[in-house]
């Protein structure tokens, strides 16, 4: 019997009455709110405080959370164009829950919800414009509020509702939440600083199933008025009240993880019939395999009574299931469900258990976390998971998740949650069934990376603002209470703790100044660098940066995805037993097609497995299996951003770069730079129209274009006008052409070229174009020292605005060749890129009388420098495209000629020189074919990069030239000699000059 009461109280329920008329259609599904919501409704609704609240799963939270909405909406006027609130949840299934709720509840009041879960950025403040509630996770608001500066639209949020609060002390994801909520405040600091007039605040209301030390948390979320007001329920406020049991059971001191796991398969039946009532029962497993052979085991071991109208709709069940084997065990009454499954097998699995037809299921913990799959009886079979090849217990906030699960209130009164561990972790769970385990702060294992994040968005410049800022975070309150758990000493008053602090904050951003993510001067003031903001832009982990840092700077793709595996981010990518075969199939198969660059041996780590599936995205290989594929969407989710980051300039050497942008771009196409799929980068056609395409020829958009609409169409299978659209969108791809050019300004240390790029299709793309308006490509040049001589970015729309773009570039002279690389990278399309090679002309002396040809170099103060022998360049040809354009010149004698020399066997060129001839040891008879050869270039027009430059004929000039000549044979000093050519008279561009004085200097 409800008890109708104005005021809370003991006991008391309240009416959904007492909220204004235009808000209770939210609440239309029950006309009282609970002891829980009744307790808090005073708090919640009729004040702006912000305010914590711990009370056990199933008793309501989300209500409270509603409650706060309608608290904003009644403090702002219509329309409530400019307020936002913010829902926190640490998994994207509860914010997909709660998005399908509040969509309905709060849509029709004229509020727009926007789940932002996603892993992209690019369309992300845009969406949010018109949203007036925002339900996203920690990582993504994060990586949102990373330039919350930049954006008046986060300056809007009033509210700010975190769910499942707990996961502070997560060790993976805790310090992520603790650091967006001490950001949220820094907004709010700002935004009060700028227009204290407004008075606007901003509330945060956190819930949570079980916090001991909730009065932390209300510390922690405390304002200019104060700490926030909290609630605590314990479990007897519980609306179906949890029955919680451990059982320990002995694992000998050899006995392994898995080996224990097996074994409690066979103590599974025994538990359900003591704990199940005759109720639906839900089984939780570390793995998809474990998965399957508990309810293969179970299966056998137990007969469930069923009625025969019960058989017939499991036997109706499995009919419509396709895998086989969860077909056999749905019969008998035991599911399993997986990311494995087939998405059909799994919603006939949801629905048959949450109706109540299949007595048991089988789960693994991270997907039945996203579905609502409540039970009467919830059994944790084993406390440890598998995670990156190792065993780890599993968090505090997972194992709350999954016996949160048990308790159905429309169905029942009670319900129970079983944890299965080991003999000697018993009494640990017990605590923390009971809520005894204090919840900690995590932030001091990520400082690092959170603290070059907020050095980037300027919230740090000194350590004293350092300092500030810890005492924002959930780390402060608990390290002055706490000290030990944080390595410090328990005898440490606030002061000493404060000191420790600092101790603690210094080191972190010693560690950032050692490989240049920041700078310190004396005075400690920090400032970013290039390499910092770029870490904090794409989120990168520290120990990533680190792994970057040691890049030698030649790499080329194989060596990068090879790079790309062993990073941090992607060490949650586990290999699994009945993935080896498929993924060895990729690698290695005489009768298919397999990845680009094959790796040795069997696939026997999750680093191997990781490179497999990148290489066979990349290379559109058909991989079958569905958890494969998912793999695979998570690792280019994290690929593409890492990428990125490594495709920005930094002090890598060129070889390295130019690779990493082409390994970005490929991520964004999922396909190789040299791939013939590169139809498949079309609207509209898919894996199997792309292969079509290219057993018909068509490799390249090229051929694509000009390959008739009504063909295209034959050979897809298609109506018109398919083939119109294909032929469409190739035509109004951009098309690039790039020429280089070099300024007759000559010396021995540098030269000076021109390079274009040109719009080939300007005027069509003005109409319309197929590439998004942010497509952009990369102009990289580099040398045979494998430096960067330039590297600029250049966007669609400034080369659609005059057609070309040119500059003037200096090259400075590389020790191992003249010959630079010209590179014209897209930065979203396969099959756009430029790549040549160019031969750079450089004017200075040469030795003569050697075997070997060598260069001289020479200081300002006209000092001989040490010389190098010229040797052939190596190229990278990984990073080469099949279809790239331009001619490579070999060096050396191999090289093609464009001088006009009369005695090529005399002339002083490397090129002109025969292979089989050598010259002669005698110096005196290499000098006089010097001067005979000198005399007779004289007579003739000799050819440059950019000209031919007649030599004008002066007896007087020649006559200087043979005596200095004289005297550097007896090591006499010579005099500089100054040799003035005329230009050939033909037309030249306005950005030549019209002549050219060349000085050579000798000694």
């Amino acid at each position: 019997m409800f008890h109708i009461i104005g005021s809370s109280g003991s006991g008391i329920l309240r009416p959904v009455s007492e909220i204004p008329a235009k808000f209770r259609s939210v609440f239309k599904e029950f006309p009282f709110f609970n002891y829980v919501q009744s307790k808090a409704l005073d708090d919640v609704l009729y004040t702006g405080k912000n305010f914590v609240a711990c009370a056990p799963t199933g008793s309501g939270k989300t209500v409270l959370f509603e409650l706060a909405i309608i608290r904003l909406l009644m403090e702002t006027s219509e329309p409530w164009r400019d307020v936002k609130a913010v829902y926190i949840a640490p998994i994207k299934a509860l914010c997909s829950q709660c998005y399908e709720s509040w969509k309905k509840k709060f849509g029709p009041l004229g509020l727009n919800c926007k789940e932002l879960t996603g892993d992209t950025e690019i369309d992300d403040f845009f969406e949010i414009q018109d949203s007036h509630i925002i339900l996203t996770t920690p990582e993504k608001w994060d990586s949102m509020t990373r330039k919350w500066k930049d954006n008046c639209l986060l300056q809007l949020v009033r509210l700010f509702l975190i769910d499942e609060v707990h996961v502070v002390k997560d060790v993976t994801r805790g310090a992520t939440l603790e650091v967006v909520v001490s950001r949220m405040k820094a907004v709010h600091a700002s935004r009060t600083a700028q227009n204290p007039e407004t008075g606007l605040s901003m509330r945060f209301v956190a819930v949570s199933a079980t916090i001991p030390n909730t009065s932390d948390i209300a510390d922690w979320l405390s304002n200019e008025s104060g700490p926030a007001t909290y609630l605590d329920m314990d479990e007897s406020h519980r609306p179906v009240k949890l029955r919680k049991v451990v059982l320990g059971f002995p694992c000998s001191p050899n006995q392994t993880e898995f080996k224990f796991d097996l074994s409690l398969n066979y103590k599974m039946a025994n538990i359900i019939q003591t704990y199940s009532d005759q109720k639906p029962a839900l089984v939780f497993c570390s793995t998809r395999k474990g998965v399957q052979q508990s309810a293969t085991v179970l299966a056998k071991d137990a007969r469930f009574i069923m009625s025969i109208e019960h058989k017939q709709r499991l036997m109706k069940y499995a009919n419509s299931i396709l895998d086989s084997k969860l077909r056999d065990l749905v019969m008998l009454g035991v599911g399993f469900h997986h990311a494995g499954v087939d998405l059909s097998d799994r919603k006939l699995i949801e629905n048959a258990f949450t109706v109540g037809d299949l007595p048991v299921l089988f789960t693994t913990r991270t997907l039945a976390m996203g579905v609502n799959l409540p039970a009467h009886l919830v059994v944790i079979k084993s406390t440890m998971q598998y995670v990156a090849g190792s065993c780890e217990e599993y968090s505090e906030a997972d194992l709350l998740q999954m016996i949160g699960r048990a308790g159905r209130p429309q169905f029942d009164t009670s319900a129970t949650a079983v944890i299965m561990t080991k003999m000697q972790t018993r009494d640990k769970y017990m605590k923390l069934m009971n809520g005894m385990e204090i919840i900690e702060s995590s932030l001091h294992c990520h400082l690092v990376e959170h603290l070059n994040a907020e050095i980037v968005l300027q919230t740090i410049s000194d350590v004293n603002m350092a300092l500030d800022w810890i005492r924002s975070t959930f780390l402060y309150i608990r390290a002055l209470k706490n000290p030990t758990y944080y390595g410090f000493s328990a005898d440490l008053d606030r002061f000493g703790i404060e000191a420790k602090l600092q101790e603690l904050c210094l080191r972190n951003l010693n560690s950032l100044s050692a490989i240049d993510l920041i700078d310190m001067d004396e005075d400690i003031n920090i400032k970013p660098t290039e390499a910092g903001r770029l870490m904090a832009r794409y989120c990168v982990a520290f120990d990533t940066m680190k792994q970057f840092n040691k890049v030698a700077g030649t790499e080329n793709l194989s060596d990068l995805v090879s790079s790309l595996i062993r990073l941090k981010e992607f060490n949650d990518i586990q290999l699994r037993v009945n993935e080896k075969r498929p993924l060895n199939t990729l690698n290695r198969d005489k009768n298919r097609v397999t990845i680009r660059f094959p790796m040795e041996g069997k696939i026997k780590t999750s680093d191997m497995k990781v490179n497999c599936l990148i290489q066979a995205q990349l290379g559109s290989i058909s991989i079958q299996e569905f958890g494969l594929t998912q793999d695979t969407a998570k690792i280019f989710r994290n690929g593409m951003r890492l990428s990125e980051f490594l495709s920005q300039p930094s002090k890598t050497g060129f070889s390295a770069l130019l690779n990493s942008l082409i390994l970005a771009k490929c991520f964004r196409a999922k396909l190789w730079e040299n791939s013939p799929y590169v139809s498949k980068q079309l609207e509209k056609i898919g894996q199997s129209l792309s292969t079509a395409m290219v057993n018909a020829g068509l490799t390249n958009f090229s051929k694509i274009e000009q390959t008739n609409a009504r063909e295209v169409e034959l050979i897809l299978n298609r109506h018109p006008p398919f083939g119109n659209q294909i032929r469409e969108s190739v035509i109004h791809l951009p098309k690039y052409e790039v020429t280089v050019e070099q300024h007759p300004k000559y010396s021995c240390a540098a030269a000076e070229i021109v390079v274009k790029v040109n719009l080939k299709n300007q005027a069509q793309l003005l109409s319309r174009r197929t590439a998004p308006n942010y497509h952009y490509v990369s102009l990289i040049i580099g040398n045979s020292d494998n430096t960067v001589v330039f590297h600029q970015k250049l966007t669609d729309l400034v080369l659609l605005k005059c057609g070309s773009w040119s500059k003037k570039i200096e090259v400075a002279k590389a020790s191992k060749g003249e010959e630079i690389s010209v590179n014209l990278i897209s930065s979203e399309y396969v099959g756009l890129d430029i790549q040549q090679k160019f031969n750079v002309y450089y004017s200075g002396a040469r030795r003569f009388g050697t075997e070997s040809p060598y260069y001289i170099s020479y200081d300002r103060t006209g000092q001989r420098g040490q010389h190098s022998e010229l040797k052939p360049q190596s190229t990278d040809h990984s990073a080469t495209s099949a279809t790239d354009q331009g001619t490579t010149l070999k060096r050396c004698n191999t090289r093609q000629c464009n001088h006009y020399c009369k005695n090529k066997e005399l002339c002083g060129h490397d090129c002109c020189v025969s292979v089989t001839k050598k010259r002669s040891a005698n110096q005196e008879s290499s000098f006089s074919s010097y001067l005979q050869d000198l005399r007779s270039r004289c007579d003739t027009l000799a050819q440059t990069p950019v000209k031919r430059l007649k030599v004008k004929k002066n007896t007087d000039n020649q006559m200087k030239v043979l005596s200095q000549s004289l005297k550097l044979v007896f090591n006499v000093r010579l005099s500089v000699v100054a040799v003035r050519y005329k230009p050939h008279p033909e037309p030249v561009s306005s950005n030549r000059s019209h002549t050219t004085q060349l000085h050579r200097k000798q000694s």
